[in-house]
């Protein structure tokens, strides 16, 4: 069996990687931002929530790091290492706020792609925001209950599972949306089904939707849930591995929208190609072609070179980054 404390170290080692990747991104992210706040296109409102969640994030590591210090260099031994303490206490407070944040993203991204509809988000944010209450109050218990407890008390678990099943809503909610909306955006024009291009588009769709989805996030919680309602010390682990991955899966949204390859800002169509006959070699051109008044009576046909054309999403104004 799992215990507290290895489950504990395990989970601090795993955050440690996570926290490594999520400072890669968040660094390559301001590269972007910064080139595209130099065009004057800069998303002042998905700047200001990534910093806040990339801060939040460091945060609960460091947290986490000192508690590992002081722990190996008080007593020389993992012993204990899963116990409460006030700064552990902080480090939870760290995990609900960075949940919010990771969801304030995905609905911000939400609502910019079905056109600022508000109707679309209210009972999101409403279960995310209930979901944050209902985890201070789980903070609150511990501390006044059980402060060194590895685990929070039996009497509180229900509402421990009610914290992250609401978030856990909103995220299933916010996920749903986003893989309609991507994959409406995304599907193939009638009548194009030349194989290679089809698989093509058949693979950014599936990356769109698995990023700028969030489906790495909802798969998270669903996993978190799921520990925490059977009591399993497994959640020690991917409690904290959460907190980077709510870091993560937002910045990666918005890398592709500073990269401007996010769905919502540009579709790409593709070209119809045909046989043409060209009149002055009297053969055949591969290209698209167009029917141009002549200079004498009747029409001329003019073959063009094949391109693809991209049009802005008429569903959205807004840039995601």
């Amino acid at each position: 069996m799992l215990g507290n404390d290895i489950a504990a170290l395990i989970g601090f080692a795993c955050e440690t990687a996570l926290w490594g990747a999520n400072c890669v991104l968040f660094f390559l992210s301001l590269g972007l931002l910064y080139r595209k706040g130099r065009r004057g296109d800069l998303n002042l409102t998905i700047f200001i929530i990534h910093c806040l969640l990339f801060v939040t994030c460091t945060a609960h590591f460091g947290i986490e790091f000192n508690h590992f210090y002081t722990t190996l260099n008080s007593s020389n031994t993992v012993a204990g290492f899963a116990n409460e303490t006030k700064a552990l206490l902080a480090a939870d407070v760290f995990i609900s706020i960075c949940d919010l944040l990771g969801d304030a993203m995905l609905l911000y991204r939400c609502w910019v792609m079905w056109g600022d509809a508000r109707w679309v988000i209210i009972l999101p944010v409403l279960s995310a925001v209930a979901g944050f209450i209902c985890l201070l109050q789980v903070v609150h218990f511990v501390a006044t209950l059980s402060p060194a407890a590895p685990v929070p008390p039996a009497a509180v678990v229900p509402l421990t599972t009610a914290g992250y099943v609401l978030p856990l809503c909103t995220n299933v909610m916010a996920t749903g949306l986003l893989v309609l909306k991507i994959w409406w955006m995304t599907r193939v024009p009638a009548g194009v089904d030349h194989g290679l291009q089809r698989s093509n588009n058949l693979a950014n769709r599936a990356t769109a939707v698995i990023i700028e989805s969030g489906l790495i996030y909802l798969f998270t919680q669903l996993i978190l849930v799921v520990l925490i309602s059977i009591k399993h010390p497994a959640e020690a682990i991917v409690g904290v591995m959460a907190v980077q991955i709510y870091g993560i899966a937002p910045t990666l949204i918005v890398i592709r929208g500073a990269l401007g390859i996010n769905t919502k800002s540009t579709v790409k169509e593709v070209s119809h190609l045909v046989w043409a006959p060209n009149p002055k070699a009297g053969k055949s051109t591969f290209g698209t072609t167009s029917t141009i008044p002549g200079n004498g009576t009747g029409e001329s046909t003019r073959v063009l070179e094949p391109e693809v054309e991209e049009t802005k999403d008429s569903a959205s104004s807004k840039d995601m980054a």
